[in-house]
């Protein structure tokens, strides 16, 4: 027997089902319009001297981002180099040994952290290294980036640590095993693939920033040779380019735009790729678990 108000519950849900669907499609709508917009200016801009050259005087054409792309690599290898084993040896720190009240203190700060503004994060190392060195310097822009990655590590090294079994680490101890040699050996092991992509955010999350090297690296126009000195960076070329007067300079800026988009989209889709069996992993687990349920 069909209830009376029953077309009525049909057509709300319905409706909502198609607000829902609208709403999705508003949130995928201006990642498209970037990609779209990004892909139709700066694929048609990329060419052989854009890789291989460096960039031009004021208002000459042609020109590329040479310098500037090797100058990312060497900021995203210092970052990494000061933000993963930080961030790695936290995240291990406040999964396996520490009291409740101050991990929730640790906790709380890398939280903090995380939603600080990128250009206060560049303010702090100008104060604290640019102005003892009496400069902008490669070594700079390297530190700010990996102190930004530093609690984005930590936070999800300990979230994947926590999702290794318990029994991994007592059946460990008990064949004899020292707890370090457990943490390291078994649970870090297993949850490698985990911190790998907690790594590849954090450098997904720096490698496109721009205000902080605008206090800390400054860019140059040719190749750096010592970390003192001012290094070059895409973002920092993208902006001083897409600012400027000159159409030739907004066409390497699109071009570096659209090479910079497809580095962030091989790190994300590497992200995908890590951890596209970590969740089944943990179903299967549960499921062995509870059978019952």
């Amino acid at each position: 027997m069909t209830a009376p108000n029953h077309k009525w519950r049909k057509f709300k849900s319905g409706f909502m089902q198609v607000i829902a669907f609208g709403c999705a499609i508003l949130v995928l709508l201006p990642l498209v319009l970037v990609f779209e917009h990004t892909i139709s200016q700066g694929f048609s801009s990329i060419n052989w001297d854009f890789f291989t050259k460096l960039p031009k005087a004021v208002g000459e054409t042609g020109g590329g981002m040479a310098n500037a792309i090797v100058g990312t690599f060497i900021l995203i290898g210092e970052a990494a180099l000061v933000g993963v084993p930080i961030g790695v040896l936290g995240g291990v720190y406040l999964s396996e040994y520490g009291g409740s009240r101050l991990n929730w203190w640790i906790r709380f700060a890398a939280d903090v952290l995380n939603g600080v503004p990128s250009i206060t994060w560049g303010i702090v190392v100008y104060a604290l290294l640019v102005v003892p060195m009496h400069g902008p310097s490669a070594l700079a822009g390297g530190i700010v980036l990996g102190m930004m990655m530093v609690p984005l590590i930590m936070r999800t090294t300990e979230e994947v640590l926590q999702l290794v079994p318990g029994g991994y680490r007592e059946a460990s101890l008990a064949l004899g095993i020292t707890k370090w040699q457990t943490i390291v050996q078994i649970v870090l092991r297993t949850a490698l693939k985990g911190i790998v992509t907690g790594v590849l955010l954090a450098v997904a999350r720096v490698a496109g920033e721009t205000a902080p090297l605008l206090f800390t690296a400054f860019g140059n126009l040719g190749w750096t040779h010592s970390l003192k000195e001012p290094v070059a960076a895409m973002p920092l070329v993208i902006f001083n380019y897409a600012i400027s007067p000159y159409e030739d300079w907004h066409r390497v800026a699109w071009a570096g735009a659209f090479v910079l988009l497809m580095l962030m989209l091989t790190i994300n889709i590497s992200v995908r790729f890590l951890t596209r069996d970590r969740f089944s992993r943990i179903q299967a687990e549960v499921i062995k678990r509870h059978p019952n349920n």
